[in-house]
């Protein structure tokens, strides 16, 4: 199973950039969307489902143009999970969850902590998602939680780690909780098999930093420990230029 995780920065604007091309060329059997920035019925369906994806599940925010999440599936799951049942975080459209028969997977836009306010909303969704996937994966232990979680780990996943110290995505706090939440039973899969520095999903309109490749590491496809025997590759996809993010894909093997 070929699993992609993509903050397309609004998706009606990612498909007059080539979108649709673009996903038929990657073929994922999964595609886990974050930012859409748009409800079901103001995107070109059409689109979506003559590029193979027969099986879309969206959960957008209440308020129009923000947030929202969605995934794409060629392959139709046995249950959709919409939101994860705790208000203020459904209300912003942050999760959503496709069961199949070997793997969950989650698409997550986890907040990001703009200013002060923001940053307490962060702190505080971050603690309740903790709680929240500890109980979920007593359930599904074999778990794929695709997205943006708008931090970096460690130094190696940030361009300037020294300047950044003190601006939110890369707070000592964010990366403790980060780490924590991969010690809780989760493996980055990018990093299982890339150990790499300059390794980048997201860059700033600014500066030209993408041109320059001064970005963040802050997208990641977490798999849960059960799954580690099933993992074959995990890649960034950094020629995709659709948002002001790219593509990350992960891909698990499974028995016949």
């Amino acid at each position: 199973m070929k699993i992609i995780s993509y903050n397309v920065n609004g998706i009606r604007a990612a498909m007059r950039k080539g979108f649709i091309d673009w996903l038929k060329a990657a073929n994922p059997d999964v595609i886990c969307l974050q930012e859409t920035k748009a409800n079901f019925d103001q995107v070109e369906i059409e689109q979506i489902e003559a590029a193979g994806y027969p099986y879309h599940y969206w959960y957008s925010a209440v308020k129009k143009g923000y947030s929202g999440v969605a995934i794409f599936s060629k392959i139709k799951p046995n249950h959709v999970e919409y939101g994860t049942g705790i208000e203020y975080m459904d209300a912003e459209g942050r999760n959503i969850r496709v069961d199949f028969d070997d793997v969950s997977v989650m698409s997550l836009y986890l907040p990001s902590g703009t200013n002060i306010n923001r940053l307490e909303h962060k702190f505080t969704y971050m603690a309740d998602f903790q709680k929240y996937i500890d109980s979920l994966k007593m359930k599904i232990p074999n778990l794929v939680i695709c997205g943006d979680y708008n931090i970096c780990h460690e130094s190696l996943d940030i361009h300037d780690p020294i300047r950044n110290a003190n601006v939110s995505g890369f707070l000592p706090v964010e990366r403790k909780w980060l780490d924590g939440f991969m010690k809780s039973g989760f493996i980055d899969s990018f990093r299982h098999f890339n150990k790499e520095p300059h390794n980048y999903t997201w860059w700033s309109y600014r500066a030209n930093a993408r041109n320059n490749n001064k970005g963040w590491r802050i997208d990641y496809c977490m798999v849960s420990e059960p799954l580690q025997k099933n993992l074959k590759r995990a890649v960034i996809l950094p020629d995709a230029m659709h948002s002001d993010h790219c593509p990350h894909l992960v891909e698990l093997e499974f028995p016949a």
